[in-house]
């Protein structure tokens, strides 16, 4: 029956525009196992993602599964290998967004759900409301069947050591080794890349499916060495995240403050629809005038209905993706690519 309802419609080209973080990623300091680390994660994640489309499933679905890989994968600022507070604490936010309908979920500060973008999700889904913080957003997770994780599943001895870089150089009080933690490593471990790579890292996804509606999602574990429960622009909508079928889908990262204040992600689909601009260029307007004015730095992927599908960053580096149906799978990490 569903078959049919989809048949009825036009078709549509699927497509799919991944990030994962933004900020100070150069060649100069990149070790070559690193970027092609990178570059395997990118194209896993969006082809889980376009597999998804590929089969008619819709834009929430392929963004959910998308996130997932990311959420679990060390190497990006989202789940598994989120950055600590200054507490020694991984904090996680996260939002969806349904272009099609407006409906959206939002958690911030949560603490104990494997898979934040689920969270959103069920919020969503599942609740009157838009967003959840801290305890409540994780028992909300628990009473909706998501996945429960101890506080310590979210440790990675990486982001550890680039905590405590952080707050020794900045002459801040270093917090106690986090319950659970495994014990301390006898060598020095390796950052892999510089402290300031995932400093405003993020993972997001917008997505165009085959019924033609789009849909964003982001997560994150936030600022690193951020203090008294300071939430960013990823899960607010609007800022971070935005998907209206009248526009377009967007999901950004970098410094949540200044996204925060512009809404970025609302401007650039209100540039497209207001003053018929394309979205390439709007992208670019928002991330290169209005945030740069600002002294923001960031960037941000997007897509509209018709296809369209770009990414602006002011920033040495973005981890992106993007696939449109038919078409080869583009991946880039430096800003000197297209």
């Amino acid at each position: 029956m569903a078959g049919n309802a989809i048949a009825q419609q036009p078709a549509h080209r699927w497509a799919i525009v991944v990030h994962g973080g933004a900020g100070v990623i150069e060649r100069a300091t990149m070790k070559p196992d690193t970027e092609k680390a990178y570059r395997a994660s990118m194209q896993q994640a969006t082809e889980a993602g376009a597999k998804v489309l590929d089969a008619g499933g819709s834009a929430l679905d392929a963004i959910e599964a998308t996130i997932h890989i990311l959420e679990d994968d060390p190497l990006f600022n989202a789940g598994k290998g989120a950055v600590f507070t200054a507490e020694g604490k991984n904090e996680l936010d996260s939002a969806i967004m349904d272009g099609a309908t407006l409906k959206a979920g939002a958690v911030a500060g949560v603490t104990r759900t494997r898979h934040p973008i689920s969270l959103a999700r069920a919020v969503m889904d599942k609740s009157p409301h838009v967003m959840l913080i801290g305890p409540g957003a994780d028992a909300f997770a628990a009473q909706s069947g998501l996945e429960m994780v101890d506080p310590s599943y979210f440790f990675t001895e990486r982001r550890w050591q680039q905590l405590l870089q952080q707050l020794k150089k900045e002459n801040r009080p270093l917090p106690a080794r986090p319950a659970g933690a495994p014990p301390e490593p006898g060598q020095p471990v390796s950052a892999l890349e510089p402290p300031d790579a995932h400093k405003y890292g993020t993972v997001g996804v917008v997505a165009l499916d085959k019924n033609g509606n789009i849909a964003a999602g982001t997560s994150t574990g936030g600022l690193q060495a951020k203090s008294w429960g300071r939430v960013g622009d990823s899960p607010i909508i609007g800022a971070g995240t935005y998907a209206s079928n009248q526009s377009c889908a967007v999901s950004g990262t970098g410094t949540g403050e200044y996204f925060i204040r512009l809404t970025i992600a609302r401007e650039v689909c209100d540039l497209v629809r207001f003053k018929g601009m394309k979205l390439q260029d709007a992208a670019d307007q928002v991330i290169h005038k209005e945030l740069q004015d600002l002294h923001g730095d960031g960037g941000l992927i997007a897509i509209t209905p018709d296809g369209q599908m770009a990414w602006s960053f002011n920033t040495p580096g973005m981890y992106r993706a993007r696939l449109a149906q038919g078409g080869q799978l583009h991946i880039g990490i430096y800003n000197d690519e297209p």
